[in-house]
């Protein structure tokens, strides 16, 4: 408790987003700027799935990146406002995200052709892998307190 200088006694509280909340807006910031760089440095990656060429290729990315920015910044404002459906639906695709690992071993033996360079499949797989231990911190924190809560 803490007292104001009138002697009416406030209280002071926590914080306005909790551990697995900002675990899940971490990678949601990492996940928009890995697409920033990647559109910046290695933009083919995108425009072969994107069918994007020749003079549409940049305003075809520029669209791309706003409208996965827009779902990210929704998709932060759930979080933030701890929307109950975007809970499970995140968690639900975290926990997808580990089905990564296998198709990036797959691409990396030949048994599965993307044409996406090795660093990009190696780095899918690393993304996967954050996102299963992210749900686990999710799952964790729900058997704790429940939704959205901290694990």
């Amino acid at each position: 408790m803490r007292y104001s200088p009138v002697g009416v006694v406030m209280r002071i509280r926590g914080p306005v987003v909790n551990r697995t909340q900002q675990l899940v807006l971490g990678f949601v910031v990492l996940a928009w700027l890995a697409l920033v760089v990647i559109l910046l440095v290695s933009p083919e990656i995108y425009d072969r799935s994107l069918g994007a060429g020749g003079a549409q290729r940049r305003l075809v990315d520029l669209g791309f990146l706003v409208a996965l920015s827009g779902l990210l910044a929704l998709l932060g404002l759930a979080v933030v406002r701890r929307w109950r459906w975007s809970f499970w639906l995140i968690l639900v695709a975290f926990f997808a995200g580990l089905l990564r690992v296998p198709a990036a071993a797959l691409e990396l033996t030949g048994h599965l052709s993307s044409g996406d360079p090795t660093w990009y499949v190696v780095f899918q797989a690393v993304v996967g892998v954050a996102q299963f231990l992210i749900a686990i911190a999710m799952l964790i924190g729900y058997r704790r307190s429940g939704v959205w809560g901290e694990f």
